[in-house]
């Protein structure tokens, strides 16, 4: 809404003109003139709102002009009044008096307008409708209003019909039907406020329950972590003891795999090995004998004597049996037999070569002495097998070849090596047979 009160002076004739605007289609408004005889009781009639309880005191018969904003230095009343038009088109919301303050007919207008505008507010309070209006709004908005009547109306008369028609269904109850229908209702509801306060109780103790269930429940789960964690190390230790039963199962089947292979193994055939090189007979890579072509190493020949001996022990010891006449004393390369007729008689089974060679006869009866323990040997075999013999006779320190009937002393005096070296070969291979007949009578 917008009121301008301007005052202008020409020829000295002052003029005052005030015009409002539509709050809904902003054209400019024209007043009518019962507007310029407003009273104050009719004013307080206006005021005052349209339905009021016998309470509320009747408003003050003064018009109430101090809702005003006024400016007394400039003399200018200023009221917004916001109108329904978009904000596009509300250039301004307040209207403006414009005067000198010491014109008495524009502060009169002045005091109307204020007044006026004052009424527009109250009417622009008690309805939805903001205030002046201009005739075809008022039109418009009376039809709108008549158009909302006689809905209002229509649906007045239906919701009539409908209560009509409901106490016309319920004609045939009486009173007392309904009031021990009401009875019944306020029975089954005490009832139900009885069972929902069960159901209450019920709750609240289903609630302690599952807090109780709760704290079994976390118990458990602490006892499920432990057990795990208890079960995870039981687990390491059965895969540690697995891989050490395991690691033992190895060793067993390597040990038992040994033992096997050491069941199979002849000892006297892993630890004396006969056999030849040439000319010469061996026993562990010793070679026994000496040619003049060849002539080997006294420490050598020593070295087999001390084997050879080793091994004529052994098998008789297996045998559990004591030679006659002569004990076997292995000892080496410096081996020897002793004289059971004469216990300070010692024949030994080594040499050194050179002069002492020609004329020491103990080396030759130390010789013959072995081969007559060996020839024992024989004998005592023959006596539980009569099956066995060997492939060189043997007899007086001599040994014979059967291919040729050609007998060769196992001395070295008066014989030449070559002779001496052949009858140690025989004696050797004499003594390999011994040896595979202990063998596979003895088995461990």
């Amino acid at each position: 809404m917008m009121a301008q009160v301007i005052d202008s002076q020409r020829s000295g004739v002052a003029s005052t003109h005030v015009s409002f605007i539509c709050q809904r289609c902003c054209a400019p408004l024209k007043l009518d003139p019962s507007f310029n005889s407003l009273d104050s009781q009719t004013y307080s009639d206006l005021a005052s709102p349209l339905i009021r309880s016998m309470s509320e005191k009747p408003p003050e018969s003064s018009i109430p002009c101090d809702q005003f904003d006024v400016n007394k230095d400039d003399n200018v009343a200023r009221k917004e009044i916001i109108t329904q038009r978009t904000s596009s088109q509300d250039s301004s919301h307040e209207f403006t008096i414009l005067g000198e303050a010491g014109n008495t007919q524009v502060e009169a207008r002045s005091y109307a307008c204020k007044i006026w505008g004052q009424l527009f507010d109250i009417m622009s309070g008690h309805s939805d409708v903001d205030h002046p209006l201009c005739e075809e709004c008022t039109d418009s908005l009376l039809d709108g209003l008549d158009i909302q009547l006689k809905t209002t109306e229509d649906e007045l008369k239906h919701y009539t019909e409908s209560l009509a028609q409901l106490k016309e269904d319920n004609g045939g109850e009486d009173e007392a039907t309904l009031t021990k229908e009401l009875e019944e209702l306020r029975l089954e509801e005490k009832s139900l406020i009885e069972e929902l306060q069960s159901m209450e109780a019920e709750k609240e103790k289903i609630k302690e329950d599952t807090e109780r269930q709760k704290e079994e429940l976390q118990k458990y789960e602490d006892e499920e972590k432990r057990y795990w964690s208890e079960y995870s190390v039981y687990k390491r230790q059965l895969l540690e003891m697995e891989d050490e039963q395991r690691s033992v199962d190895n060793q067993l089947k390597y040990a038992q795999a040994q033992l096997e292979k050491l069941t199979r193994t002849n000892v006297f055939n892993a630890t004396f090995h006969i056999w030849h090189s040439g000319h010469f007979g061996t026993i562990n890579n010793f070679r026994l004998g000496r040619l003049p072509s060849v002539p080997v190493e006294w420490n050598e020949i020593n070295a087999a004597w001390g084997q050879t001996v080793l091994l004529l022990h052994s098998l008789a010891k297996k045998m559990q049996y004591k030679f006659q006449r002569y004990r076997l004393v292995p000892y080496g390369n410096h081996s020897f037999l002793e004289s059971l007729t004469d216990r300070n008689k010692e024949l030994p089974l080594h040499g050194s070569g050179g002069f002492r060679f020609f004329w020491d006869t103990k080396f030759d009866q130390a010789m013959v002495a072995f081969l007559d323990c060996l020839q024992q040997f024989k004998e005592e075999v023959e006596k539980g097998d009569k099956g066995f013999c060997l492939p060189y006779p043997m007899i007086n320190g001599k040994i014979e070849d059967p291919s040729t009937k050609t007998s060769f002393s196992i001395k070295i005096q008066f014989n030449s090596e070559e002779h001496w070296t052949k009858a140690l070969k025989f004696m050797l291979t004499n003594l390999k047979w011994a040896l595979a007949w202990v063998s596979s009578q003895f088995k461990k």
